[in-house]
């Protein structure tokens, strides 16, 4: 029965996401024509659609800066053309399938183990990516709720200076992290796997690499709102890192729905057509054209290892069984 649920549980969880949120949003957009959002779709300018690439090629940089300073915490030397086609290959896949059914782990063991790291290795690193991915979140999170607390009116009833005081909660959280990497800790020893501490270096690149991935990943939809429907760059982000927190742990393939449904609960005053069309450019630059590149690198990657000694070159053990969670 454990068996059944481990193999299953996921991707049913997931369908039922889908399905819910397809229902609530058809609630929410059946007085929208296919008109109405073609026309938004074509309101939107050459200009924007530039803009909007950049900010999506911001993001996946920052993506695989995460795997390199993962790398550099574990001690490892990779050459950095390595990392990034690894993390970009990672996180196209397992932003559209889902992690419950291709995770990252499995991903990052394939290519790492050919770089010499061991199963518990690529588990720490892939641990460490989604550890900085939430550190961000939460930082981020925490100064939207500090400057903008109106950004969460239609989600809680919460009083502004209830919702500031939660912000600066968040913020401390982040500083708590902070101060107890800077304890004069003992690495940490899991069977034959060291756990160092995080040296300010390191910790100092995740403060900067995380907001970076999500203000690219935010920008993508805010350059593609028109100015009579975009509320600023501060509550388009809140909006982003609630929409894309819920898709992640709603373990929908892509969030399909669940973003949609919480983005435009966030922004209920901007025109549903314009929301939807950004997010469909957001859903093509930053989904769909990575997916499609990373399958070819996929293939020739599974082309080249082809015929060669099945062992990786770290040892023989299983690829690190992890949580479904943003690896």
């Amino acid at each position: 029965m454990r068996t059944v649920l481990k193999k299953y549980g996921w991707p049913v969880i997931g369908l039922a996401a889908v399905v819910l949120s397809g229902w609530l949003l058809y609630s929410e957009l059946r007085s929208l024509s296919l008109d109405d959002l073609i026309e938004s779709l074509a309101a939107i300018g050459w200009h924007q659609w530039l803009l909007a690439a950049g900010a999506t090629l911001v993001a996946y940089a920052a993506l695989a800066w995460y795997d390199r300073i993962g790398l550099q915490f574990l001690g490892k030397t990779v050459p950095w053309l390595y990392i990034a086609v690894t993390s970009f290959t990672t996180y196209a896949l397992s932003h559209n399938i889902g992690a419950s059914v291709l995770s990252g782990a499995v991903i990052r063991y394939r290519a790492y183990s050919r770089q010499g790291l061991t199963a518990g290795e690529v588990a720490l690193l892939v641990t460490f990516c989604s550890f900085t991915f939430a550190l961000g979140t939460v930082m981020l999170a925490g100064i939207v709720l500090v400057l903008q607390p109106h950004v969460a009116d239609h989600i809680t009833e919460l009083p502004h200076e209830l919702v500031r005081v939660l912000g600066f909660v968040l913020l401390a959280g982040v500083a708590l992290y902070v101060v107890f990497t800077r304890l004069p800790l003992r690495p940490v020893r899991i069977g034959s796997l060291l756990i160092p501490r995080p040296s300010g270096g390191v910790v100092a690149r995740q403060l900067v690499a995380a907001p970076i991935e999500l203000i690219g990943a935010a920008a993508i939809i805010y350059f593609t709102l028109p100015a009579h429907d975009n509320p600023g760059f501060l509550i388009v982000l809140g909006a982003f890192l609630a929409s894309f927190t819920a898709a992640l742990l709603s373990h929908a393939p892509g969030g399909l729905g669940v973003l949609e449904l919480v983005f435009l609960t966030v922004l209920p005053d901007a025109d549903p057509a314009d929301v939807l069309a950004s997010l469909i450019v957001f859903r093509l630059f930053y989904l769909l054209l990575p997916l499609a590149l990373s399958l070819i690198v996929v293939v020739v990657f599974e082309h080249s290892q082809f015929g060669r000694e099945d062992a990786p070159t770290g040892g023989g053990a299983p690829p690190p069984t992890l949580p479904p969670d943003r690896a």
